[in-house]
């Protein structure tokens, strides 16, 4: 009888479980979410063009300026991930800060300072490709064989 009342128990909290999880499941906060990541990805983008614009006055050609831009937001970002202030920009910008150039430079950063402790070979240096790693392996081949592919395609 115990084994029933009990398995009875379980049923009544299997029925009440969704009810119960639905109630204290926290509630996204999509507007704000979104609001921010614009925001933010806005600031970057027109950080990058206050850059270039710096860059074009100070005589650089076009593609040099979007290149010089590139590599300081690159800095930046790196710079920001050592110093952990980076992630936390993240927590509330999301894909805000994920998306740009910079996100690419913190998902390379990241890995490599939490490894910092195993020393600068085998913590940094070892880990700074982690992640990175696979998509530029990917994309170096990825060019060769579209270079390859627009070479053979005008040998005729």
């Amino acid at each position: 009888m115990v084994t029933k009342t009990r398995a009875n128990s379980l049923e009544v909290d299997k029925a009440n479980y969704e009810t119960l999880v639905q109630q204290v499941k926290p509630k996204p906060k999509v507007l704000r979410n979104s609001v921010l990541a614009f925001l933010m990805g806005g600031a970057i983008c027109a950080l990058g063009q206050i850059c270039i614009s710096f860059f074009k006055a100070q005589g650089l050609a076009t593609q040099d300026a979007v290149l010089a831009t590139s590599m300081v937001l690159v800095f930046l970002a790196a710079l920001l991930t050592g110093l952990g202030i980076y992630n936390e920009m993240a927590k509330y910008a999301g894909a805000g800060m994920i998306v740009p150039i910079t996100g690419f430079a913190n998902s390379m950063v990241a890995p490599a300072m939490e490894f910092r402790s195993e020393g600068m070979v085998f913590g940094v240096g070892a880990r700074l490709f982690m992640i990175a790693g696979p998509v530029l392996v990917f994309g170096i081949v990825a060019a060769w064989l579209a270079g390859l592919i627009t070479y053979l395609c005008t040998l005729g």
